[in-house]
C-alpha cells in the first residue's frame, strides 16, 4: 500500500501541471485530450468525437450505461465513424481493481466483450461469496487460462498503473466518481440515456 501510495502521490505532482481543458474549446478540446498506447478504443481513430469513459467494474450506474445506452451509441454513432470510446479504469474498490487487472489482460475485441459481460452479470459476481472464481470463469471464457488467471489477479505493478489512472483522471479532468465521460472536453458526470448524449454529440456535429 505505501509503494501504491508513493507512485500516486508522484503522478498527481506530475499531472497537476497539464493545462486544464476547460478553456479550449470544440476539436480544440478533443486534441487535447491525450490517447495513451495502452488505451482500449472503440471505434474509428479519424471519428470527430472522442468520448473518455470513467468506470468501476462494481459501480452499478456503469452497468446500467453499458447495459442500456452503449449499444445505442454503438448502433448510431461509433458504427457511423462519428464517435470513438476510450475505455478507462477508475475501481471505487479492491474488487473492481482485481477486475480491471484482469480484464486488462484480454486483448483485442476480445476485451469489451469481457467488460461487457462483467456490467451485464455485475450483481452475480460482485456479491457473490467468492467473486474471484466467478472472474475467473468469465476470464477463461475470453481465452486465458487458470495460470494467467491467477497471475493477473495479483499483479501489483498492473494494479499501480490502473491507479495511476485514476489520479490522472482526477488530476487531469476532476473525475469524482462514475461513471463519468468526457466528450471533446467536456465532462458529463452520470448514466445519462441516449438522447442527453446525442444533445452533447449534435453540438459538435450539427448535421448528424
Amino acid at each position: 500500500m505505501k509503494r501504491r501510495q508513493i507512485l500516486i502521490g508522484a503522478a498527481g505532482a506530475a499531472l497537476v501541471s497539464m493545462a486544464p481543458l476547460g478553456r479550449l474549446s470544440g476539436l480544440a478540446r478533443a486534441e487535447a485530450m491525450p490517447i495513451h498506447a495502452d488505451d482500449r478504443i472503440l471505434g474509428a481513430a479519424e471519428a470527430p468525437i472522442t468520448m473518455i469513459e470513467y468506470s468501476s467494474l462494481t459501480c452499478p450506474h456503469c452497468a446500467a450505461f453499458h447495459r442500456e445506452t452503449l449499444p445505442q451509441i454503438k448502433e448510431k454513432w461509433i458504427a457511423e465513424g462519428k464517435v470513438r470510446l476510450v475505455y478507462r479504469h477508475y475501481p471505487l474498490d479492491g474488487l473492481a481493481l482485481r477486475a480491471a487487472a484482469l480484464g486488462n489482460c484480454i486483448q483485442g475485441k476480445r476485451f469489451f466483450a469481457f467488460i461487457d459481460l462483467l456490467f451485464k452479470n455485475q450483481q452475480k459476481w460482485s456479491r457473490a461469496q467468492d467473486p474471484l472464481k466467478i472472474l475467473s470463469q468469465y476470464a477463461r471464457l475470453a481465452g486465458l487460462n487458470q495460470e494467467q488467471v491467477d497471475a493477473c489477479t495479483t499483479d501489483q505493478a498492473a494494479m499501480d498503473k490502473i491507479l495511476l489512472g485514476t489520479q490522472e483522471g482526477r488530476t487531469v479532468y476532476g473525475v469524482k466518481s462514475t461513471p463519468t465521460f468526457i466528450v471533446n472536453g467536456e465532462k458529463l458526470g452520470g448514466a445519462f440515456p441516449i438522447e442527453e448524449f446525442e444533445s452533447v454529440f449534435r453540438k459538435i456535429l450539427p448535421d448528424a
